[in-house]
């Protein structure tokens, strides 16, 4: 049965989101399909998006077409709610004014489509005094029970985790060793019994003194240990209210998820089918939920601070996970933009990916090394499987950070052969421990060996290393061991002078001698660098070059220390600026020192990955590089069309360009000369100058 009729659009606001939101609503309870034409133009009416493209306004007319066997009483309807205005008052109704949000991207992409508010808020803890032995067993039996129910919940969320994640599964195992931390179990018992207090408050203040634990540590990639307590506390503190979380698995239709914030478990919930995108208050680029929701190919922009209060569920959402700008209640004209540039994003990215596993050659047949930067055990075989050729940095850190006392030798051997298998015959640079003292915490109280006021330039990494050499020698000797299953470089962070790096040296070969009085095999011709990240050791690269057998430029904390810039200072974050000649020149001078002693010379900071620094890095003389997992295919599709002696030419001068501003104005336009396709597109981010 098909049922013809044309429809007189009568609303002041004419066919706005919401009215096309209600057609396709009322589209999805009828056995018929709908067709909507405006002029010669005809569109599926269980397309939000395409209905808005006819842009209909108050005294438009459209013509509705339904085919199906509830075609008669589907018009009818259909006229009824055209006639009520779609709801509008006679004064008119509130019209959804446009507005615009920008986060932190951690997934790339661009989506379009209704907002799904999933309430993720924080559950409230009130204090409250036991009166006695009898209420003080009781709360202990409470906090028990609740810590067992989150260790079943995440053992099941682990036994049905998707295969897009499942690399990432080693996170829900963190997770529960977080509840047998004593820091987070003993220390909450321990306030129940002597405090006499409610388990829900107990556990709170356990969470806050791991806070202040953690509070003075700067690094981004130890602050995920944060975003771990909080999210299992939470799941503690619900199993101890009786509070049910909204459950993704409930959603059945395509939204974009918007949430206070998200955890690892959530991810794992998370159908694609239907969750077209992902925007949180809190989260940060480093966090699991962020490393696990790219793996799902989905947009996600975090940090949004108040996205929960600006976004109404049912709100048209556009979110470009590229730049992290998201657009609430966009016009249709904005619509019809994005679309387009929806199109040609996943074109290019269709192109990209169709190379990811081609060598990293230019055009005019220069090879270009790219290799992945990971954390996790479990990223290896996603920065193979991106076209990763090796790893370039391998940070150790996490094993040290999730338990309160120190990994064993075993624990971190079984960890480090592990990646040598996964990775071989291509290299694993490992790095070795780069945290803070003030993260050290002792092994029988609540409190740090010490605390410094300024931590990132206070006795950490290779500092630390050398003042607890008993930690340090453990770590060389699961490293050398792991050394013969693979293909291992190993490179020690914060060198600063040429005496620090040969303290570090010998340690390394009093642990060969323990080795060798063992009897333990171990690779004797290892390779041994320095992660140049200090503008003391540029100053004296040509002599650190003579005792190194690589170099890999760290510029993530290079720049910060050149520049006395903290990045995640929203004060200054601004004047945090890649691009700055300073550190150009620095970069070109570390170059020029290895290439005389005939040495490697990589570089491993984010600036790698980004499409506008990698031409500059490339004219620098770089021909290696190590990066963000996501970043891979589109470097790589970028080298293999670029005739490497042209951009050498092209950046001819570089080095004397005066600010970062004109630095990136310069590459800019000769980027569009060299790579139009990309850069006059506009479909691909790129770190600006003064931006993070």
């Amino acid at each position: 049965m098909e049922e013809i009729r044309s429809l007189k659009v009568i609303n002041e606001l004419g066919m706005h989101a919401r009215a096309a939101g209600q057609i396709v609503e009322l589209a999805g309870k009828y056995k018929a399909k709908l067709f909507l034409r405006k002029d010669s133009r005809e569109v599926d009416g269980l397309s939000i998006l395409s209905i808005l493209s006819l842009a209909c306004p108050k005294g438009g007319e459209v013509e509705a077409r339904i085919i199906g066997v509830d075609a008669k009483e589907f018009i009818d309807e259909l006229e009824r709610l055209f006639k009520s205005k779609f709801g509008e008052t006679g004064r008119g109704q509130y019209r959804p004014k446009k507005k615009t949000m920008k986060g932190f991207p951690v997934s790339p992409g661009i989506t379009i489509g209704k907002a799904h508010h999933l309430d993720r808020s924080k559950t409230t803890v009130f204090y409250r005094k036991l009166i006695n032995k009898k209420e003080v067993d009781r709360e202990i039996d409470r906090f028990r029970q609740a810590v067992d129910m989150a260790k079943e919940q995440i053992q099941k969320f682990k036994s049905n985790i998707p295969e897009q994640v499942k690399g990432y599964a080693f996170v829900l195992d963190t997770h529960s060793m977080i509840l047998d931390d004593s820091l987070l179990f003993d220390s909450t018992l321990q306030r129940i019994q002597k405090e006499k207090v409610n388990a829900g408050w107990a556990l709170k203040k356990s969470v806050d003194n791991i806070h202040q634990l953690f509070k003075k540590v700067e690094d981004e990639y130890i602050g995920r240990g944060m975003d771990d307590v909080d999210s299992v506390s939470e799941r503690v503190l619900r199993n101890l209210t009786g509070v049910e979380p909204d459950s993704l698995v409930g959603i059945k239709g395509k939204v974009i998820v918007v949430a206070h914030s998200l955890s690892p478990c959530d991810i794992v919930e998370l159908n694609v089918s239907y969750v077209m995108g992902i925007l949180t208050d809190v989260g940060s680029r480093t966090s699991h939920m962020a490393i696990m929701s790219e793996a799902l190919e989905i947009p996600v922009v975090v940090g949004l601070e108040n996205a929960t209060d600006m976004i109404v569920d049912g709100d048209l959402l556009i979110v470009d996970g590229n730049t992290g700008d998201i657009i609430i209640n966009p016009e249709p004209d904005t619509i019809i933009s994005y679309e387009d540039k929806k199109k040609r994003y996943n074109s290019y990215k269709s192109a990209i990916d169709r190379v990811r596993h081609l060598p990293a050659e230019t055009s005019d047949g220069y090879k270009i090394t790219i290799k992945a930067n990971i954390e996790f055990l479990g990223e290896a075989k996603t920065a193979i499987e991106n076209g990763a050729e090796g790893i370039g940095l391998y940070r150790t850190e996490y094993l040290y950070m999730i338990k309160r006392d120190f990994p064993d030798e075993q624990t971190l051997f079984d960890d480090y052969s592990q990646i040598a298998k996964m990775v071989a015959p291509n290299p694993v640079t490992i790095r070795t421990l780069d945290i803070a003292s003030d993260k050290m915490m002792a092994s029988d109280s609540d409190t740090v060996t010490s605390r410094e006021d300024n931590p990132a330039l206070g006795l950490r990494s290779i500092r630390f290393c050398l003042s607890e050499r008993n930690v340090f020698k453990t770590q060389l000797r699961a490293i050398l061991r792991a050394s013969v299953y693979g293909n291992f470089r190993l490179m020690f962070p914060m060198i600063s002078g040429l005496g620090q790096f040969l303290d570090a040296k010998r340690v390394l070969k009093s642990v060969m001698r323990s080795l060798d009085r063992d009897g333990i095999e171990y690779n004797r011709e290892i390779p041994i660098g320095i992660l140049i990240e200090i503008p003391s050791a540029t100053s004296i690269a040509d002599i650190l070059a003579k005792h190194a057998d690589f170099f890999s430029i760290g510029t993530n904390d290079l720049i910060q220390y050149a520049l006395a810039i903290d990045r995640d200072n929203e004060h200054v974050a601004h004047l945090y600026e890649p691009f700055h000649p300073a550190v150009l020149r620095m970069i070109h001078q570390v170059v020029k020192a290895g290439n005389k002693e005939g040495i490697d010379v990589s570089l491993c900071g984010e600036i790698a990955g980004d499409p506008l620094a990698i031409l500059i890095l490339l004219s620098l003389g770089l021909e290696e590089f190590s990066m963000n997992i996501g970043s891979i295919p589109l470097i790589k599709k970028m080298i293999r069309m670029l005739p490497l002696g042209e951009v050498r030419d092209h950046f001819k001068g570089i080095l004397q360009v005066s600010t970062s501003k004109k630095v990136e104005s310069f590459v800019l336009k000769r980027a569009q000369s060299l790579l139009p396709n990309i850069f006059e597109e506009d479909v691909f981010r790129y770190r600006a100058t003064g931006t993070s």
